[in-house]
């Protein structure tokens, strides 16, 4: 906890990321809670609850090799400050779902509204490098993820309370406001570099050519085997991921019937189990070899499935919110110690796309999951699916040993792309 402190009293721009984080991910929650509560309250279907999911998925899946060819290209800053504006305008329109209730009304604005967001969250991930001195990246990059999870917890617990006691449309105006405040955060980032990428690979670097740039990224994602390795964990891991997101929903308001409250507490216990992941993560990620840093995620990913499968089989609620928290601990660091991975090793004029990309592949993997799910629960108990859900998340840990055990994840080379900026 002292690096933190450190770090965020010692680097200005960190801590105006940081902030800007922390405001429009708390609304965000609000927003998710807001939109499955009145999903489920207007239907009853687990369904729709799919079809909310499915339309941001596609939503991510397509705007993600524009978003990484952009943020390769544009200045990243200034991308982050315009998807944040388009995203308080958006977030509005759900105050029109309210009024004239409909479905494909939900899964309009809750796409348009993840078609945004990757222009925002890839290039928060590619500039990080560029706030953080190499000594400060494996802090920046604990506290940014542990912040996500915290603002999970305090946005899913404190979006279900007030939907219960203030309604839908104060959910709504915070989602919106929170994303205006994130963009006066991130305008106040300055470096004497700029946030416009490096870009030594391309022959005509005043032409743009989208696709061809998009196929170079995934060109460099398949010739590093420990990038494209991790690409391929996170799909792993969202074929079973995906999944969970409809059965926290449903598991709150069918199995456990506590509500919207209670979609909000099996949501913020998952997240305080991310949150002690990512202390953990923190606290081993310096100290562990490549060698143990690879077999840590195996070993990882393999208690995330069994937890999970244990918290679909819970009778008692306490219990249940228990073992999601210890399928997320160990999900939090993972997560903590690939994407510290992925800072170290991607060079500066590939983030964008492989950021994005690597997004986009968990979104599509998470689609068929969560379209699956969804299907599934009107045929099937959430307890059954549940079961299914942690045993094809965990099932990732066999593939990653067996890629690690057959030396198909030799360590890249650093690429030094940092910069300590005040």
């Amino acid at each position: 906890m002292a690096s933190f402190l450190t770090l965020l009293r010692s680097n200005a721009n960190y801590r105006y990321s940081w902030t800007g984080q922390i405001i429009s991910e708390v609304g965000d929650h609000f927003n998710t809670i807001a939109v499955f509560s009145l999903a489920l309250e207007t239907t009853g279907s687990g369904v729709v609850v799919s079809g909310v999911l499915l339309a941001r998925a596609l939503a991510v899946v397509a705007a993600g090799p524009l978003a990484g060819v952009l943020l390769d290209r544009m200045d990243r800053r200034r991308m982050m400050i315009l998807s944040d504006a388009a995203r308080a305008v958006i977030a509005l329109g759900f105050l029109v779902c309210l009024r004239y209730p409909s479905n494909w009304l939900l899964y309009l604005m809750s796409g348009l509204l993840m078609f945004a967001s990757p222009f925002f969250t890839s290039g928060r991930a590619a500039i990080l490098p560029v706030i953080a001195s190499k000594e400060e990246l494996h802090t920046a990059n604990s506290l940014t993820q542990t912040t996500q999870w915290v603002n999970l917890a305090i946005g899913s617990m404190l979006g279900g309370a007030s939907v219960m006691k203030l309604g839908y449309m104060w959910a709504f105006l915070f989602n919106s406001l929170s994303f205006v405040v994130s963009a006066f955060c991130i305008a106040g980032l300055h470096t004497p570099g700029g946030f416009k990428p490096r870009r030594d690979t391309l022959a005509q670097p005043q032409v743009l050519r989208p696709w061809h740039e998009y196929t170079e990224g995934l060109r460099y994602m398949r010739a590093t085997p420990l990038i494209f390795g991790l690409a391929l964990l996170n799909v792993g891991w969202a074929s079973g991921g995906g999944a969970a997101q409809v059965l926290f929903s449903l598991f709150g308001e069918k199995v456990f019937h506590r509500g919207a409250q209670g979609i909000g507490l099996i949501w913020g216990f998952g997240a305080i189990g991310l949150i002690a992941g990512g202390i953990v993560g923190h606290g081993i990620g310096r100290k562990l070899s490549f060698e143990s840093y690879k077999w840590t995620i195996a070993i990882c990913y393999l208690l995330h499935g069994i937890a999970y499968v244990i918290f679909s089989q819970m009778q008692r609620f306490w219990l249940a919110l228990l073992f999601i928290a210890l399928s997320r601990a160990a999900v939090g660091v993972t997560s903590v110690l690939n994407m510290g991975q992925l800072l170290r090793h991607v060079a500066d004029g590939y983030r964008g796309r492989v950021f994005s990309t690597i997004e986009s592949m968990s979104w599509g993997t998470m689609m068929f999951s969560m379209m699956a799910a969804g299907l599934a629960s009107d045929y099937y108990s959430p307890r059954l699916i549940g079961v299914w859900s942690g045993i094809f998340s965990g099932s990732t840990a066999i593939f990653w040993a067996w890629a690690n055990w057959a030396g198909k994840l030799p360590e890249p080379r650093d690429t030094g792309d940092h910069a300590h900026i005040q």
